[in-house]
């Protein structure tokens, strides 16, 4: 009985030493000389050694007469920085990672595990989408019918969102059924030059629509990081890419059950900052400068993770720590459109505020905004009901909340950015910071309106404005708040980092109780 057993086992080590060599050497050459790593190189860097644990390794295409290694993805779990995680990594060596029967029943059970248990799941998308072929291991010909119980994926994923942290890094090509994963997830890091995403591949488009297109063209990193938004890092390759994904979760809690990890940190919390901070925010009300400066004076070391930086430029969303404790910061950036929040600044922030509300993160407002975007193509673009979700996003976190006026905060953009009203658990102010209905200078368009057409030219109209807007600005400056107590308090800029981890330190246990309903009406 143990020979039998021996030779069993050993017959069982030899398939899954065949099975790890994926679709054999010459399409992992193939692979390497597309500069990519291959799904088990990938699993290697993501997981920490010696921890990853593979699920369904002799799956293989239903009804086929061969082996196909894994049916073309590996699923399993491991531990990243010490906690436990799920992946589902395609492999592209094998059918070019497709979705076939057998492989979406494999990444069901490690979606199945990843919520029951709960902790995150990462997907390595490299796939060409569902397998197309009329043999009973794909959707297509007679199998066609199989569709019809099919989409489990999109459902799961979408009632998994906001109960574990979920991840696509976009590693090779993910089309059609592949690109709802993405779509569906909460990170989104993308290899330039290596993938690209979108509904529909260039060979459907150019029958469909009759483009003749490339991948690139069509759903690169570029464009979805850069113009969709759909994409929210761009990375320069397949090791940077595992490294984000290990950096990203690093700032989340397993689920949404938990807190977030704090990292060890033996700073004075009450040492106050350096003076460079004095230098951040220009003398000139009217002097653009880059709120990226600020924000790495306030977090730990300098370091945060920013989200989609190359879209919606005009307002910065990034995860960072203060004392340790993950935070995520949102920042107007005056470099772009003067910091205004147009319908991509609001999609963005609304979203990242959402998240971080989902898992517990504590919120950080930087606010120097002059308002929402106005104007003709603002309005037809919907910015009443993109910076109605904004707003939405604002009011419905519970996690704490704070801000920090650092110039302006004016109009409906100082209750987007967590104003009096959006119950922030800290509302600071630096010396000179402006509150207020609107900037002066849109008060003179308004109340000398007769006045400056009586202008000679553009030039006098200008230099009018200015003036009357320079008598305007005293009157509206946050001292006068204060006087009311709106603010909290005005502060020496020097003391912004201290005052937070004090906050952060006394809101950890907070709790907010809301009207029982199902979920908001949500502007689209």
């Amino acid at each position: 009985m143990g020979d039998r057993m021996k030779g069993e086992a050993e017959k069982l080590a030899r398939t899954r030493e065949t099975v790890r060599q994926m679709g054999g050497p010459e399409r992992v050459r193939k692979q390497h000389e597309r500069q990519k790593l291959t799904v088990r190189e990938r699993l290697g860097l993501l997981f920490d050694p010696g921890t990853f644990v593979e699920t369904g390794i002799l799956g293989s295409e239903h009804g086929s007469k061969e082996r196909v290694p894994g049916d073309a993805v590996v699923t399993g779990y491991g531990r990243i920085e010490g906690r436990w995680a799920g992946v589902a990594a395609y492999d592209f060596t094998v059918k070019g990672g497709s979705m076939g029967v057998v492989s979406e029943t494999k990444v069901a059970r490690i979606r199945q595990m990843a919520l029951q248990h709960k902790f995150p799941l990462v997907w390595l998308i490299d796939s060409g989408g569902a397998r197309i072929s009329t043999g009973p291991g794909g959707f297509g010909g007679e199998a066609s019918v199989r569709f019809a119980d099919s989409g489990y994926l999109f459902k799961e994923e979408s009632l998994m969102s906001g109960v574990i942290p979920l991840v696509a890094a976009m590693m090779g090509p993910g089309f059609a059924g592949t690109a709802y994963i993405p779509g569906l997830s909460d990170f989104v890091p993308m290899v330039k030059g290596r993938c690209s995403m979108g509904l529909g591949g260039p060979a459907l488009v150019k029958m469909v629509t009759g483009e003749d297109i490339s991948e690139e063209d069509l759903g690169g990193s570029r464009v979805h990081c850069e113009v969709s938004g759909c994409g929210d890092l761009e990375v320069p390759s397949d090791e940077e890419c595992i490294r984000v994904v290990r950096d990203y979760l690093s700032y989340f809690p397993s689920s949404n059950e938990e807190k977030p990890p704090r990292r060890p940190w033996s700073g004075d919390p009450a040492a106050l900052m350096d003076d460079a901070i004095l230098n951040v925010i220009p003398d000139s009300p009217r002097q653009a400068y880059d709120m990226h400066k600020l924000i790495a004076l306030l977090v730990d070391e300098g370091r945060t993770l920013e989200m989609k930086p190359k879209w919606g430029r005009n307002i910065i969303t990034s995860l960072g720590r203060i004392a340790g404790y993950p935070v995520g910061v949102i920042g107007n950036n005056p470099m772009f459109y003067a910091g205004a929040i147009d319908i991509n600044a609001a999609d963005k922030a609304a979203r990242f505020i959402w998240l971080c509300d989902a898992f517990n993160i504590p919120l950080l407002f930087l606010s120097d905004v002059p308002g929402f975007m106005v104007g003709s193509k603002a309005e037809k673009d919907g910015i009443i009901r993109h910076g109605a979700k904004m707003v939405h996003a604002v009011a419905e976190a519970t996690v704490p909340k704070l801000t920090v006026v650092v110039r302006k905060s004016y109009g409906a953009g100082y209750y987007a950015m967590c104003g009096r009203a959006f119950d922030p658990d800290l509302l600071l102010a630096w010396p000179g910071a402006e509150i207020s209905v609107m900037g002066p200078e849109g008060m003179v368009s308004i109340f000398a309106r007769d006045k400056l057409k009586e202008a000679p030219s553009k030039e006098e109209q200008a230099k009018m404005v200015t003036q009357l807007a320079d008598n305007i600005r005293p009157h509206i400056q946050v001292e006068k708040t204060a006087a009311e107590a709106y603010v909290d308090d005005v502060i020496d800029p020097r003391e912004t980092r201290p005052r937070l981890i004090a906050a952060l330190e006394y809101t950890r246990n907070k709790r907010v109780v809301r009207h029982p309903r199902k979920h908001g009406v949500y502007p689209v």
